[in-house]
């Protein structure tokens, strides 16, 4: 899977390299995701989101423009990104699903790596997926 990864840090970028090991071809900026630096996601399928880069209406719309799909944020929270228009835009979304909140950097790339993992190949991602679409790992959980 193509990806990008925008405001990555030194030690997550390192955890990252380590956890994906060539298993996707992953673009790494260290600017923040920005209606400057937006175009950079041409022809990507996911995007990594790393530090809480706020990801808005505007800025997903322009995600989905330029092909993007998918939306991995490398934290347990998810208030810095809009759900509800990125489910309108039937862009996926998943973050990191520990209940602590609190899982170290490699603990973190670990989980987005699997999250990649599964939809590289057309599975949801169970307990990391917060699409606001009733998928069918949604119907399975109520």
């Amino acid at each position: 899977m193509k990806a990008i990864a925008y405001n990555i840090k030194p030690d997550e970028k390192e955890w990252l390299v380590l956890a994906n090991y060539k298993k996707h071809d992953i673009t790494i900026i260290a600017n923040s995701l920005t209606i400057d630096t937006l175009s950079y996601a041409t022809g990507k399928e996911a995007l990594l989101v790393f530090n809480n880069d706020e990801l808005s209406e505007a800025m997903i719309l322009g995600l989905k423009a330029l092909g993007i799909k998918y939306i991995a944020t490398s934290s347990f929270q998810t208030d810095h990104l809009d759900l509800k228009a990125a489910g309108s835009a039937g862009i996926k979304v998943a973050n990191v699903p520990l209940a602590s909140g609190d899982a170290d950097a490699k603990q973190r790339m670990e989980q987005v790596i699997k999250n990649l993992d599964q939809w590289a190949v057309g599975k949801c991602v169970g307990s990391a997926c917060c699409c606001q679409n009733e998928c069918s790992t949604v119907k399975a959980l109520k």
